[in-house]
């Protein structure tokens, strides 16, 4: 190459660390690395090129955290539990005997009438049975067959009922018949139960009734990750939420939710609600909520707090997506003491994301920290050229 030519492209080259330099320096911190909020992000979006401003807001979805805005959002909280959960109110009802159910019948000083027991060679399966006792299965339409009787319908009554139509029947055949009639096993109607509790799977319908918490105590209780403000019913092809913390705090009984034959009872886990802690904070996390509530001031708490050396407390965000509405944020400046205490009252909710922008000289040392390795690629390249 000619020695001219050799310096003319060595004089480039060493406008290159200074060109770049400035160039950063003039970008200031809206360039730098990594996500970043802004200190206005309505300023900032008209200041950015053309280029960037798809990630300004959209108006009206920057909104401050402020004592206003945590009285609006306390008057929007229901103060009713909605037709969903009222639907699954009722009232506690007498059994009736139902297809699949075991009665057992006794017909006093007439053992001819009894069921025995089948023969065993095992003194095991002799106790089992003798155990059962007489069991008569209820056919799908509600019948039985019984001595003298032949079939007779009995489903759809109570063990009362039961017995008062054996005692009528019978009466024809046998004088004064002393009769009793018992469930010996309950079958017609289940519940499932699955999720968070000690014990999944099928819960029968018997005489007790057959509220919520009767299923969750028959299920073993709430695991330690159940999450109480999360629970789920399905019934007839529809599911309804419920929230037991908000029926405690209306002053509503759960126990007024009754189940029926087919329902499925689901308990969710509390890590399917969760809010992301990210940025300037000493330990950015995923952290679920704590049965459906977690304040701004808890989430921050749990991340270690903001970074004492690079979190800007004058810049932290609260990104909330819908899924039918536009996103909004919510910007808290904490730069007073006082302003936590609006964040003690800011109501997080599931998938919101926590972020803290960093301090203006952090964003300035990080873009310098990506050009400098350029800067001196650059005058190795001048220096060999030289």
């Amino acid at each position: 190459m000619p020695q001219n030519s050799l310096i003319t492209t060595g004089l480039k080259l060493a406008r290159w660390p200074a060109l770049a330099i400035a160039t950063a320096w003039l970008a200031g911190c809206a360039y730098a690395p990594g996500l970043s909020m802004g200190q206005n992000l309505a300023a900032d979006a008209q200041r950015q090129t053309a280029g960037t401003e798809q990630d300004a807001p959209p108006p009206g979805a920057l909104l401050s955290i402020t004592a206003d805005l945590l009285r609006q959002q306390r008057a929007s909280l229901p103060t009713d539990i909605g037709q969903g959960v009222k639907s699954l109110f009722g009232e506690a009802a007498p059994y009736t005997i139902g297809p699949g159910d075991v009665l057992n019948i006794v017909v006093w000083d007439h053992p001819e009438l009894a069921i025995a027991a089948a023969a065993s060679s095992s003194t095991a399966d002799v106790s089992s049975l003798t155990a059962v006792g007489n069991g008569y299965n209820v056919s799908p339409n509600g019948l039985i067959q019984f001595p003298y009787v032949g079939q007779i319908q009995l489903g759809g009554m109570t063990e009362f009922q039961a017995r008062d139509l054996l005692t009528k029947r019978l009466a024809k055949y046998i004088k004064d018949p002393q009769v009793t009639v018992r469930i010996q096993a309950y079958r017609s109607g289940r519940v499932y139960i699955d999720g968070e509790v000690r014990i999944p799977g099928l819960q029968p319908i018997n005489d007790l009734p057959m509220t919520l918490p009767e299923a969750l105590n028959r299920a073993g209780g709430l695991t330690a990750s159940a999450d109480r403000s999360r629970i789920a019913i399905s019934r007839n092809g529809s599911t309804t939420a419920i929230n037991l913390l908000q029926l405690s705090a209306l002053g509503i009984n759960p126990n007024h939710i009754l189940l029926r034959r087919g329902d499925l009872l689901h308990v969710h886990n509390r890590d399917e609600s969760k809010v992301f802690v990210m940025g300037e904070v000493t330990r950015p996390l995923a952290q679920p909520l704590r049965n459906g509530r977690l304040t701004l001031n808890e989430a921050l708490g749990e991340a270690g707090g903001l970074n004492a050396t690079s979190g800007d407390p004058r810049q932290i965000y609260v990104v909330r997506s819908a899924a039918k509405e536009q996103a909004k944020i919510y910007h808290l400046d904490a730069s007073a003491p006082m302003a936590y205490a609006l964040a003690e009252g800011f109501e997080l909710q599931s998938h919101d994301v926590v972020y803290v922008d960093p301090v203006p000289l952090v964003r300035w040392n990080r873009v310098i920290s990506l050009i400098l390795p350029s800067a001196q690629a650059v005058n190795v390249t001048r220096d060999a050229a030289n």
